[in-house]
């Protein structure tokens, strides 16, 4: 039995899918620090840039992992993504001296988030399907990409 490139992608496909989600991950970066940064001096409501900033973090944490198991499909990525959002939102329920220290800085501010929050589990959910349908839009032969041609009638 044979299997299709869809089924076990070559290597050059991993690196190309890596690649790609990669540099996907970094563009959500720069959008998320971007929201936080100038969202509110632009105008934009509080809500969209603590919920909007959760949401591409989640992204950003589904386009990291599939740039490092580039031969996983987007729904164990999916799975894994979720887990690792739900963990690090669980997290913010434990308080040492260390951890809360590093929560107070820029860095951890951004990464691990300062209060727990049931809203942003469903921001990270959103956020997850969000790169889904991104990685999958990525993904997708260019063909199925195009619209659709009317024929002369």
């Amino acid at each position: 039995m044979t299997t299709s490139s869809t089924d076990a992608p070559n290597s050059a496909d991993r690196w190309r899918r890596a690649g790609g989600a990669l540099g996907t991950a970094l563009v959500v970066i720069a959008l998320g620090l971007a929201l936080r940064v100038y969202g509110r001096g632009l105008g934009i409501p509080a809500f969209v840039v603590k919920y909007g900033g959760s949401v591409l973090w989640a992204t950003m944490v589904y386009f990291l992992l599939a740039t490092l198991l580039p031969p996983l499909s987007w729904r164990p990525l999916g799975l894994i993504a979720l887990a690792v959002a739900v963990i690090v939102e669980a997290s913010r329920l434990i308080h040492t001296p260390w951890l809360d220290g590093f929560r107070i800085t820029l860095a951890g501010a951004l990464l691990l988030g300062r209060i727990f929050s049931l809203w942003n589990v469903v921001a990270y959910a959103a956020g997850i399907t969000l790169g889904i349908w991104i990685d999958r839009m990525l993904s997708a032969p260019a063909s199925s990409r195009a619209p659709a041609r009317q024929s002369p009638s």
